[in-house]
């Protein structure tokens, strides 16, 4: 029989005791120190011997006892890793949606006309293409894409639904002028260069191709300077003989 069953049962029979004294009256004083005694006893038997037979500093199990596994660490370890598949996850598709956005972005960059919020962002990046090329044929081929870039933006101001105005009047004149400057840029560029490439007649056919329909959608000073281009690239149209 262990310490602690005995102890209950001291407890219990002492309790006992007291139920059965009558209303009012008090414990003896017999048992008064018969209690103190074995309070006494038990107080030192436990510092001792503690229950289970266990001394202080001593672990439960023996040398040989088996140790049961924890329940509570491979929940944790679950948590831990859907935890951890769910970073990557996570971290995938934020990247895809940023890859989207910036690809989004740089299509309606692209599409940009005069006049829309993303153009002057459309026509940085031309630019800082431009300085950044490695040499002259590069930097002047790239100067003649911006002229057709040009075309390609008047042609859509002088298509678009929208009514004449002295805004789009203004946009169109601002986008013939660019054009005009950028393709003197680079036919002056790529004739020092390579006088005789075959760029430059393949370029010249392209635009006169793209802005001669537009002159009867222009009116004024831009027709006239319309015309004028035309005049210039004409001579370059024709295959280097």
């Amino acid at each position: 029989m262990g310490w602690s069953r005995r102890s209950r049962e001291r407890v219990l029979g002492h309790l006992t005791e007291l139920r059965e004294l009558p209303l009012g009256g008090g414990p003896s004083d017999a048992f008064r120190d018969r209690l103190r005694d074995e309070l006494l006893a038990a107080s030192s038997g436990t510092a001792e011997h503690p229950p289970g037979g266990l001394r202080p500093g001593s672990s439960r199990r023996g040398p040989g006892a088996r140790t049961r596994p924890s329940r509570r660490r491979p929940s944790r370890r679950r948590s831990a890793g859907r935890r951890v598949r769910a970073r990557p996850l996570l971290s995938q598709l934020a990247t895809l949606g940023l890859a989207a956005v910036m690809m989004l972005s740089a299509f309606a960059t692209y599409r940009a006309v005069p006049g829309d919020p993303l153009y002057p962002l459309k026509r940085a990046a031309e630019s800082t293409l431009v300085r950044l090329s490695g040499d002259d044929v590069e930097r002047a081929e790239r100067e003649l894409e911006s002229a057709k870039a040009r075309a390609e933006e008047m042609a859509e101001l002088l298509g678009s639904s929208r009514e004449s105005s002295p805004g789009k009047d203004a946009l169109v004149g601002k986008a013939l002028r660019d054009m005009e400057e950028s393709t003197r840029s680079g036919i002056t560029r790529l004739e020092r260069v390579r006088p005789r490439s075959p760029k430059i007649s393949s370029f010249a056919r392209d635009q006169r191709d793209m802005v001669e329909p537009m002159l009867e959608r222009m009116a004024g000073d831009d027709q006239d300077q319309a015309t004028g281009y035309l005049d210039y690239i004409e001579g370059l149209a024709a295959p280097p003989g």
